[in-house]
C-alpha cells in the first residue's frame, strides 16, 4: 500500500522544514494526506505542494495563522485577493514607516546641522483661500490630502500670489490634537465648501527650507529648534509650512522644497 510522500520528501520538494510543516498540520493550516495509524509518520500528497508553497508565502509576509487560514477556506478568488491585499497594504504601510525612521535616524547621525541656513523674515498680514479644521495628530498626512484637493478644486482658474502654505497649531504635536489650515494665496478668496476668505497675521518668522520628501522633516524642524533657542529668540504661535515645490509641481520627492516657518520674538537679555 502507498501512502504517498513522506514528510522528508514533502519537505524537500517545497523547501519547507519538517518542523514548519508539523507546526502547519498541528495549527489546522495544512493536514497529511494520511497518517500511519501505527507509527504516527505523516504522508503528503503531490497536489498539496501548491498549497504548502502559498502558506509558505503568506507566512514570508507575516500574514497570521488565522488569516491564513481564512484566506486557504475562501473559495471565491476576489475575495482571496481583497483579504490578501488587506494585508499587502498594511506591510506597505508599516515599510513607509520604517523607511522614513530610517531616513530620519540617518540626518541625525550626521554631524553638525545639515548645512541649516535660516532667515529672519517679517510677514505681512494678508488674505487667502484656506481649509482650515481641529484634527488628530495621526490623521493629519489623509485630512491634508482631502483639504488641499478641495482647495484646488475651489481656486482653479483663479490667478495665485504665491505658493500653497499650512499652519499647524502647538497643540498638534503637544497633545495630538489641534487646529491646522492649508491655504492658497490668490485674488478674491471664494466661499466653496469649507474653503472661505482667510486672514493671516503679520510677524516675523525664522525660516529654513527643508529639501526633499518628509520623511525626515522632524530632523529639519528640530535643527531650526536649536537654531532659534541659540539665537535668544521664543516661539510664537503655530508653525507656518510654505509649499514652495510639492507634488503638484514635481513629481520626484527628491525636488520637493518645503519652507518651514517658526514665528519668533527676541526674549529681553536677564540680569544676572
Amino acid at each position: 500500500m502507498s501512502w504517498g510522500l513522506t514528510i522528508g520528501e514533502f519537505a524537500q520538494l517545497t523547501h519547507l522544514s519538517v518542523r514548519t510543516l508539523r507546526r502547519y498540520h498541528e495549527s489546522g493550516l495544512l493536514e497529511p494526506a494520511s497518517v500511519d495509524p501505527v507509527t504516527g509518520y505523516r504522508y503528503y500528497a503531490g497536489d498539496q505542494i501548491p498549497t504548502a508553497q502559498v502558506i509558505h508565502r503568506l507566512r514570508e509576509l507575516d500574514v497570521p495563522l488565522a488569516d491564513v487560514a481564512k484566506i486557504l477556506a475562501t473559495e471565491d478568488a476576489a475575495e482571496r485577493a481583497d483579504l490578501v491585499g488587506e494585508h499587502l497594504r498594511r506591510l506597505e504601510a508599516e515599510l513607509d514607516r520604517t523607511r522614513a525612521a530610517v531616513v530620519s535616524l540617518r540626518s541625525l547621525l550626521r554631524p553638525g546641522d545639515g548645512g541649516l541656513r535660516v532667515e529672519l523674515r517679517p510677514v505681512a498680514a494678508g488674505t487667502v483661500a484656506g481649509v482650515e479644521d481641529v484634527v488628530g495628530h495621526e490623521e493629519l498626512v489623509s485630512w491634508y490630502d482631502a483639504a488641499m484637493a478641495e482647495l484646488d478644486a475651489a481656486v482653479a482658474g483663479l490667478p495665485a500670489s504665491g505658493p500653497p502654505g499650512g499652519y499647524y497649531a502647538n497643540e498638534l504635536f503637544t497633545r495630538g490634537r489641534g487646529t491646522a489650515m492649508v491655504y492658497r494665496p490668490v485674488a478674491d478668496p471664494p466661499t466653496l465648501g469649507r474653503v472661505r476668505p482667510t486672514d493671516l497675521p503679520a510677524g516675523e518668522l525664522a525660516v529654513v527650507v527643508h529639501p526633499g520628501p518628509h520623511d525626515d522633516i522632524d530632523v529639519t524642524y528640530g535643527r531650526l529648534g536649536a537654531w532659534v533657542v541659540d539665537h535668544a529668540l521664543a516661539v510664537d504661535g503655530p508653525v507656518h509650512e510654505r509649499y514652495l515645490v510639492g507634488p503638484h509641481d514635481d513629481p520626484d520627492p527628491a525636488a520637493w522644497r518645503t519652507e518651514i516657518g517658526w514665528p519668533v520674538f527676541r526674549l529681553a537679555p536677564t540680569s544676572g
